[in-house]
């Protein structure tokens, strides 16, 4: 009390320019000491993720099947990413035994199902066999026809191949084991038409919770909530997709606040997106190129007319106007910074209109000013350099496609256009081989395997050599490749087969677009790497987060 009444006798005989100094002294301490304290948290503290938050993506598509056997599109991909692991984190160890020929796999102790049973081999060998079933028409029906499983216990099992395939090893990452338990009682014939379809029960991070349809049947949403049980720590609790009819309409989702992210497929709508976001670019493991049947005209066959075209396409006029920059180069079979990819093998991007002219000239391509396209004569024939060029109906392909026939057009090449949607691209048009030039793209996948697409026996459906390209030496180099366990060998003959198709000209490679992921400023962990599909940004999904604190640094 004396002390009390003390300060208070003393602040009573203050005048008011004493009480004016000792504010300001006041304002100048506290400022002081919040700046003192601010820069204490800032050193000795760290922002870090932690568990908790919800999670909204915007998506342009429908899902039809959740059930790895079956999925077939993206939203299909994007779900039975969240729901299904693949093999690869299912198991704790494998062996290859018999040069290649057989893979033993031994599953993790402790592993279930979203409905808490136990998983087991029983269940990667249904999954196979269900793929395998052609009742079930699956569409990696063609990767496991010739594959023979059996069960060596309850978590081991093998994997029999007819030939040595080094590649063995990236085809079951891929492999997305399904329940037996679920589907096993449900006839072949009759799987597609299962609720667990939409409901599915898998052993991924996240489990199925609800979703929503219109009257209509148009899916709306899906709810999935953290699988607690997962052997990963994850740290979003929930993760929802909302489905929209196109990118304009997720885009003003996005503004409005209704979604967290979404992949943008075409850069040029960059420009409309106004809320405040992080670009995540991505590399992708595909490529897009003009393929050259020359079976379709003669003077494809010609290499000097196919090296003239390559030189008169200015990529990077194509990668700038179509993508705004967001692409790479691409030069010939595999995609830069891929394994098996050699740089030394690809000569820098060479674009002279001038000089693709000059080859012409040289070959006797004559112009004809009357219709504007050079002619010459093959086999007493007169042939002129006009082409059909088939494009799936996608805006991007098409704009790529109108650059591509104004810049031939400067080199007395004439382009005709032929659009069609991508079914009938891929039912009729690739499925029959029924094109001239075709502007398509190849997904690469993980590893650089490039039977599908260069070797000699797809030519023809269903096989991917979109070009018919037809070479012993290629041929003989592919298939050696598939079988060289020594990696030192193997890049070499990489490198020759390389070599070989880009020297070749059997197609005008274009370019490699990145996947553009648009998230909220306050999301975070979103990884940079190479993928096939837009849905391996999944993969990575334990690692997302929403919500920070500050936790101290750790001095040790």
């Amino acid at each position: 009390m004396i002390l009390f009444g003390f300060f208070r006798q003393l602040f009573k005989s203050f005048s008011s320019k004493e009480w004016a100094f000792l504010g300001v002294s006041l304002v100048i301490f506290l400022t002081a000491f919040s700046l003192l304290a601010a820069k204490f948290v800032r050193e000795n503290t760290q922002i870090v993720p932690v568990a908790g938050g919800n999670y909204i993506e915007g998506v342009v598509s429908q899902p039809s099947f959740i059930n790895p056997i079956l999925a077939a599109n993206d939203a299909d991909r994007d779900l039975t990413e969240l729901a299904f692991d693949d093999l690869s984190e299912l198991a704790e160890s494998y062996k290859m035994e018999d040069n290649g020929k057989k893979w033993r796999y031994r599953l993790k102790e402790g592993i279930f199902w979203h409905d808490g049973e136990k998983i087991t081999t029983d269940d990667i060998i249904f999954t196979v066999e269900t793929i395998k079933n052609p009742d079930v028409y699956s569409p990696l029906y063609s990767n496991w026809q010739s594959i023979e499983t059996s069960r060596v216990s309850e978590r081991e099992l093998e994997f029999k191949l007819p030939a040595p395939y080094v590649f063995f090893e990236d085809t079951l990452k891929n492999l997305k084991p399904v329940p037996k338990h679920i589907f096993g009682n449900i006839p072949a014939t009759n799987i597609k038409l299962s609720n667990y379809n939409f409901e599915p029960i898998g052993s991924g991070p996240f489990k199925f919770k609800s979703f929503s349809r219109r009257a209509d049947g148009y899916i709306s949403s899906y709810v999935f909530e953290k699988n607690e049980a997962y052997q990963k720590f994850v740290y979003l609790k929930k993760i929802s997709f909302n489905f929209y009819t196109n990118e304009v309409e997720t885009i003003n989702a996005f503004n409005m606040g209704e979604v967290d992210g979404f992949g943008l497929a075409n850069p040029e709508n960059l420009g409309k997106i106004a809320f405040s976001h992080k670009v995540f670019p991505i590399r992708m493991l595909k490529y897009y190129a003009i393929f050259l049947n020359q079976l379709s005209h003669p003077a494809l066959k010609d290499k000097n007319v196919r090296l003239a075209m390559t030189m008169a396409i200015d990529k990077m006029e194509i990668i700038e106007k179509v993508f705004n920059g967001q692409a790479v180069l691409a030069a010939g079979p595999l995609v830069e910074g891929m394994e098996g990819f050699d740089k030394q093998v690809y000569s820098e991007n060479v674009f002279s209109a001038e000089k693709a002219n000059q080859i012409l000239e040289s070959m006797g391509w004559e112009w004809n000013n009357e219709e504007n396209v050079r002619e010459g004569q093959i086999n007493d024939e007169i042939v002129k350099l006009e082409f059909n060029l088939s494009v799936p109906e996608i805006s991007f392909l098409i704009e790529t496609a109108n650059l591509i026939k104004g810049q031939l057009a400067k080199i007395g090449v004439k382009i005709n256009l032929s659009i069609a949607p991508i079914s009938e691209i891929n039912n009729k048009t690739i499925k029959n081989r029924d094109y001239q030039i075709i502007l398509f793209g190849n997904i690469l996948g993980d590893s650089p395997d490039l039977f599908s697409f260069w070797h000699s026996s797809g030519s023809f459906y269903p096989g991917l050599n979109l070009s018919l390209y037809g070479s012993k030496t290629a041929d003989s180099l592919i298939e050696t490749i598939r079988k060289d366990f020594d990696e030192q060998k193997k890049q070499s003959e990489l490198s020759s087969l390389q070599y070989l198709i880009i020297g070749d000209y059997p197609a005008i490679f274009l370019y490699s677009p990145n996947y553009l992921y648009i998230g909220k400023k306050s999301f975070s962990g979103f990884e940079d790497s190479f993928i096939s599909f837009s849905s391996e940004r999944l993969k990575s999904i334990e690692n997302w987060y929403t919500k920070t604190a500050r936790s101290l640094k750790n001095r040790n």
